[in-house]
């Protein structure tokens, strides 16, 4: 069965598709996510608009995992990422950073994105 880091890599693997409802599909119904600081996005029409920034950019995001801990139906994902892409304007766009993910086990079995 898949685990939590096959949840962060399909996530990965659908932005840079610019699969916009698979990344969404990755996370729990009330998920939440740390944009930017500051900045929240809650529950799936939230984190909609915020991968559809994402996606708008075309990115080649790449995310390498530090370390997993899981402790029963709750998982911790660090990891170093990267995103190259071209904004709106055409200027090309550049991030990195580390991030940490929260994953929960579903009842069927999958790990899902809660925060």
């Amino acid at each position: 069965m898949a685990g939590p880091i096959d949840t962060v890599k399909q996530l990965v693997d659908a932005i840079n598709r610019g699969e916009l409802e698979r990344a969404v599909m990755a996370y729990e119904p009330g998920a939440v996510l740390l944009v930017q600081p500051d900045k929240i996005a809650r529950g799936a029409d939230q984190l909609r608009q915020a991968h559809a920034g994402f996606i708008s950019l075309k990115p080649t995001l790449k995310s390498e995992a530090q370390e997993v801990v899981e402790a029963g139906d709750v998982a911790l994902y660090v990891g170093r990422w990267s995103l190259h892409g071209t904004d709106p304007a055409g200027q090309s766009v550049a991030m990195a950073g580390e991030s940490s993910d929260i994953l929960r086990r579903q009842k069927d079995g999958r790990w899902l994105i809660a925060l």
